[in-house]
Order: C-alpha cells, then structure tokens, then sequence
C-alpha cells in the first residue's frame, strides 16, 4: 500500500508544469448516454478529470484526451463513440474540443502532432481496438495455440501503447475506474514514459481515499457489506476482519450466512458451496474481536417484483417459496446505532432491491445513517456501482465525504490486491 506521503509528494499533476509540453492524459468518461439522442445522461466521470484538464491548460501545455466507451464487441460502433460527450466536455471545459475519429489512425496522428498549447483533443474509443484491452478467446484452443495467441496479443497491446505515447511528451492516469485493468492505455503506455508519468487529481483524491479509511482510520471503524454474492466480496470481507471494528453484512449475500447457520432461507439467493465459507468468516470475526452483525430481520416476497406481495419475518424465518428482498425496521435500527456511532465507515453494496420502490428502505435508510454519522463528524467512503447509484438517487452524494468512481478498482484495492494502473507509475 502506498503512504500519503508518498502519494502526494511523488507522481501527481500538483508537482509538474505543463508548459509546452503535450499530455496524453487516460480519463474514464464511460458515461452513460440516453439512448434515444445519446447525449450525456449523467455527466459525473466527466466533471472528475476536470480538475486535471484544467491544471494542464493552466500550466500552458495542451491535452490528448484518451477513453473507452461501454463494450464494443466488434470494432466501430457508433453508439459507443465518444463523439457523443463532445457537447459535454465543451460546455464543461469552455473550450472547442478537437476530435480524431480513430484513436490510432492518421487523424489523431496529424491532430495530435498539430496541437498547440491551451487545445484538447479527443481520441476515438479505445475499446474499438481489441488490443487495449488484450483478451484472447480460448474456445476451441490448446493450451499452446492459447499460449501463442496470447503473445501475439502483447505485442500488439505494447504496439498500441507504443503510438499512443508518440503524440505526447509526458502520459497522465487520471481514470481510477480502470486502474484495476493492465490495459494498453493504463498500463503498458506508462513503459514509453520513463520518467514523464503522473498520478491526475481524480487517481489522487481516490488512493488518498482509500489510505484514510484503510490505513489511518479513526476509530470505532465500521464497513458495511451488501451486495448479492458473498464469493464476489470475500476477498474484501477477509482483509477488513483485520482493520474494522464492526463488520455489517446486508444484501442477498446475508442469506449465505443465515443458511450456514441453520436459518430457514425460503427461496432467497443462497451460494450453496459457500456455507462453510460463511462459517469460517463468522469463526474469524469472533477470534478478532470484529462486531459481526448480520440483519435481524427482513422484507420477504412471493415474486421478485415491485407488485409481489410482501410481509415481514425475523431472518431466520424465512417462507417455503418467498424470498427475502430487503432489511426491515429492526435490522435498519440495529445497522443505523453502530453506524451513528462510528468515526469511519466503508460502503460497498445495497441492503436490498433498491431499484424497487418496495425494497428500497433499507438502503434508503442506511445510507441516511451514514450521511447522519459524517455530518457528526465520521469519515465515509463510499463505492461500488450500486453504493454510489443508491446515495446518487436518495440524493446524499453531497452528504458522504467521498464517492469513489471506481467499484472493481476500489474492491481489488481493499483485497489488497496491487492495481496495474497504480504501479505503472509508482514502480511498485
């Protein structure tokens, strides 16, 4: 794990001047778009390399802009094109925003090369190339034609890197979204920068993040679990028994849990080679002294639909074919004590449906008691896709103190797990 003193005298934007020079800059505006006129529906990843942009531009050197877009399958797809933020960006920026329609053709070569201090340019998807991200398909392969396969794609992946790098002078990681990914534009680039590499403001505020609530956390440290599958959060669940004070578990991955332990589950999601998995995490908490707290209660349905019918039953109880879709009253009170009485909180997954009305109080309510405890004082970190869609819909954004843009990026880095995009330019 990186230090703050490490992370904010070494490696950053804050530190270099800009001027003259150009910067290939790897920004994450995987922004979703409406989908009639594929405009920007929700502007935040944008607003989140702003800052960097604007150093860049203050200094007097100029931007190359680099992204990907959603999950092109098959090259070009024009509803993946990062066209469709200019208009954001413009408005975002000020500034006209140049555009090379190929990332890696001749005109993001002659538009990069012809750029000039105070300009941005936008390249084309970078996932348009199967090379930025370097998968290989195996069906039907050998392990040696996988082998080889997989070798011709490096080369390719550092041959891609190798051009993007040539239209800058000096490379910035500013997407923290990604920075879990040993992709071209994230990674393999940093390697033609050997010096000239930086950490953007965004990649800053979210590692700085991440070391306050890991590594300096004020106590009592509360993480709160939620989410569908305990085997997608073990990892994450096993390093926090070491750091947290009081672990809460919620979500369909507290169903494991209550199985393992002999609960009546009715049809609710349940990870069945997962049982004695949950026993041994109960077992580990204890032997720490980690606060274990699973719900106490819960929301059942007959269908898992807004329109199921529903009633409420001590976890425990469960109903032959109903499923459990939300923590009900005694759970939220129980989860809401500790959290209120934490000085640091980690979020990373809902307590129920939340995209249903009927299941949403749950989470309604959690997230409301940590926007209680951070207005009293306590640190909260927020993150994970459906974490940060849940305080963005209650509209408690603003109530947290941070909202971390990168789930998969944020999860591997509680694993402990070193991100690829973080030691391409640290070195370690």
């Amino acid at each position: 794990m990186l230090t703050l003193k490490l992370l904010n005298k070494m490696y950053t934007v804050e530190n270099y001047n800009f001027k003259g020079k150009k910067a290939i800059v790897r920004v994450d505006f995987n922004v979703p778009l409406n989908k009639e006129t594929l405009q920007v529906s929700d502007d935040t990843r944008i607003r989140g390399a702003l800052k960097t942009i604007k150093k860049i531009m203050d200094d007097g050197g100029a931007a190359i802009l680099m992204s990907h877009l959603g999950r092109p399958k098959d090259g070009p797809e024009n509803k993946f094109s990062l066209k469709h933020v200019i208009p954001t960006l413009s408005a975002l920026t000020g500034k006209d925003i140049q555009f090379a329609d190929d990332c890696l053709g001749e005109s993001a070569k002659k538009l990069s090369s012809e750029l000039k201090p105070g300009e941005i340019l936008l390249l084309e998807n970078l996932r348009f190339y199967k090379e930025e991200e370097g998968k290989v398909k195996k069906d039907g392969l050998t392990e040696e034609e996988v082998k080889e396969k997989k070798a011709v794609m490096k080369e390719k992946q550092k041959k891609m890197a190798q051009q993007l790098a040539s239209y800058a002078d000096v490379y910035v990681n500013d997407a923290f979204g990604t920075a879990h990914r040993a992709h071209a534009s994230t990674a393999i680039i940093a390697d033609f920068f050997p010096t000239e590499k930086l950490f953007g403001y965004l990649m800053v505020s979210e590692l700085s993040a991440l070391e306050k609530v890991l590594s300096q956390a004020e106590r009592p440290f509360t993480a709160i679990m939620g989410g569908a599958k305990v085997s997608d959060k073990i990892l994450v669940i096993e390093n926090l028994i070491d750091k947290v004070d009081n672990l809460i578990i919620g979500g369909g991955m507290t169903y494991t849990f209550i199985k393992a332990q002999g609960g009546n589950i009715g049809k609710s999601l349940c990870e069945e080679d997962k049982l004695e998995l949950a026993l041994e995490v109960i077992k580990k908490a204890k032997d720490k002294g980690v606060n274990l707290i699973l719900p106490v209660d819960q929301v059942i349905a007959d269908n898992f639909s807004n329109d199921a019918q529903t009633a409420t039953t001590k976890i425990t109880e469960g109903k032959d074919g109903w499923m459990g879709l939300d923590i009900a009253e005694d759970s939220v009170k129980l989860f809401s004590d500790v959290i209120e009485n934490s000085k640091t909180i980690l979020w990373n997954g809902p307590m129920g449906v939340f995209e249903m009305e009927k299941f949403q109080k749950g989470t309604v309510a959690i997230a409301q008691a940590i926007a209680k405890a951070t207005s009293k004082g306590a640190y909260s970190l927020v993150g994970g896709g459906d974490s940060v869609a849940a305080v963005n819909k209650f509209k408690l954004a603003d109530k947290v103190s941070y909202v971390s843009t990168g789930g998969g990026a944020m999860l591997e880095y509680i694993e402990g797990k070193v991100l690829p995009g973080v030691k391409a330019i640290r070195g370690k």
